[in-house]
């Protein structure tokens, strides 16, 4: 078997059959999510589930590693995974004790550090880039977050960007981006039919942090390593869209942006009548067209490119007026 299929199986299966193991574990602790004013839940859910999507990614990590599916460059996938597992647990922490903003800030811009810092001195390039590695990793961690609000946002988030990611490293000729994009793919996907499914569960702090630590590590190492900008920040564009827009809005409005609130575009469509089905599928879709957008823009001539990149603009456009429109649109029909 392909060493890349053998890793995103063992990935998938590991990340599919762990919350069996987990879920008890969970229960004991009592780590649920309660639903409050600002929640787009309205029942008690068990949370932290992301634990076993950890265990997906940890199998698949040693599992690429034994395999020889990195054949060169296997430092930066052992980095990526390391990003992933240790941001995981920063969350893990938060989701059964709780951590103050600063506690929890330094530690994310630590990581980012640490993560950076690896990358750059195995790739023997300039530290120039360190701020933006460190602030990437911090950065992202809290967007993938913050979005982490409806049932299969997620869980599609981290299927999109894992597929796409593993796409651009076949693309650019760096195995190690296509492993580790296929272990992402593999882990949330198993993910899903959990979040989805009867007696569904939430991935928790444990959860998010991974998608977004793992991601974050992925674009900075895809970066350091030559990869065409377009690959790694295309997929990523209507996550940081949509969390650049609401803290801006929530500024402009005398709000404090680190409060819990739920006027992300993606709650507000929830709002209008989407469901959480819904408006995962419709998120990771705006995603997917993105990040292909993307990959054309990287390859074409000029003109091909200048195209991309305007439909790039018409994607993150509409998504971010779609609740305005949608919202302008039912009140006329109450009138």
């Amino acid at each position: 078997m392909n060493p890349v299929v053998l890793t995103a199986s063992v990935t998938f299966a590991v990340a599919l059959v762990a919350p069996w193991v987990v879920k008890p574990f969970l229960v004991k602790l009592g780590v649920i999510d309660v639903p409050t004013a600002r929640s787009s839940h309205t029942e008690v859910t068990l949370r932290g589930m992301g634990l076993a999507t950890s265990l997906g990614v940890l199998a698949g990590a040693v599992t690429a590693l034994f395999s020889h599916a990195v054949p060169t460059n296997r430092f930066l996938a052992l980095a990526v995974a390391g990003c992933a597992l240790c941001s995981a647990l920063l969350g893990w922490i938060e989701d059964i004790r709780g951590l103050s903003i600063r506690v929890r800030a330094s530690a994310q811009l630590l990581l980012g550090l640490v993560v950076t810092v690896a990358m750059t001195a195995n790739l023997h390039v300039t530290w120039w880039w360190l701020p933006l590695g460190v602030l990437a990793v911090s950065g992202y961690i809290n967007a993938a977050n913050f979005m982490d609000g409806v049932n299969g946002i997620s869980g599609i988030h981290g299927l999109v960007v894992g597929a796409l990611y593993s796409a651009a490293g076949v693309l650019s000729g760096q195995p190690w981006l296509t492993v580790a994009g296929a272990i992402l793919a593999a882990a949330f996907a198993a993910f899903l039919p959990w979040n989805l499914g009867p007696g569904k569960v939430f991935l928790g702090d444990v959860g998010s942090y991974l998608l977004g630590g793992g991601i974050a590590a992925m674009a900075v190492g895809g970066f350091l390593s030559g990869i065409a900008i377009e690959y790694l920040l295309s997929p990523l564009m209507i996550y940081l869209a949509d969390t650049g827009y609401t803290l801006v809005r929530r500024y402009r409005q005398g709000k404090r942006w680190y409060e819990s609130h739920r006027e992300h575009v993606y709650q507000r469509l929830t709002d209008v009548g989407f469901s959480h089905v819904g408006v995962a599928v419709l998120v990771g879709a705006f995603s997917a067209a993105t990040g292909i957008c993307g990959i054309v823009a990287a390859g074409a001539p000029w003109w091909g490119a200048l195209v991309a990149q305007v439909l790039t603009v018409a994607v993150l456009v509409t998504y971010l007026a779609l609740p305005t429109v949608l919202e302008r649109r039912r009140a006329r029909r109450v009138v």
